[in-house]
């Protein structure tokens, strides 16, 4: 399953013929082949629109210090372009976590939502955090109309609705350059 690496160093990287057979008894023409680790390139919501259209994705999620990285060479191979199998090191952030499995699941979580007919109002899309016009979400709020002495905004009880949606673009864009 693993061996240390050549080179020295420590811990111990996962041995590419275990990867391989995994990868070739599953693998169709078409896979988007995602490897994890913090190398990667970061995640974001525009990969995820990506994702969301391909046939099919596999996630190799690897331990230790990794997959041998043969293996992404091997599948980036001009016979795997061919079939349209394309491999990518993907990171879901600045950090190192002890495997790729929760990486793994941020990523189909935020690819599946954005598959048609996986959310029941499709407009939930249209306005969160990330869109295409690149703000936050605004802020959201519901019953009671005060809580503990916080009130919602007035605006949002006006029932003017180019003024709520004035007041909704704004407070994205503010949070989009607050944020940190």
């Amino acid at each position: 399953m693993d061996d240390t690496p050549y080179g020295g160093g420590a811990g111990m990287v996962m041995l590419p013929e275990v990867w391989a057979q995994a990868i070739d008894s599953i693998m169709e023409d078409g896979a988007e082949i995602i490897i994890l680790t913090p190398a990667g390139k970061r995640f974001s919501q525009k990969i995820a629109a990506h994702f969301s259209s391909a046939s099919q994705l596999i996630f190799a999620c690897g331990r230790y210090e990794g997959i041998d990285d043969r293996i992404r060479q091997y599948y980036s191979q001009p016979e795997f372009e061919a079939r349209n199998i394309t491999v990518h090191e993907a990171s879901i952030g600045d950090y190192v976590l002890g495997g790729g499995e929760v990486a793994a699941m941020v990523m189909i979580e935020a690819i599946t939502r954005l598959i048609p007919g996986v959310l029941g109002n499709p407009e939930s899309l249209a306005e969160e955090s990330h869109n295409s016009e690149g703000y936050l979400e605004y802020p959201n709020f519901t019953k009671p109309q005060e809580w503990r002495g916080i009130s919602v905004p007035e605006i949002l009880l006006s029932g003017n609705h180019a003024e709520i949606a004035k007041w909704r673009t704004e407070q994205a864009q503010k949070r989009a350059k607050d944020n940190f």
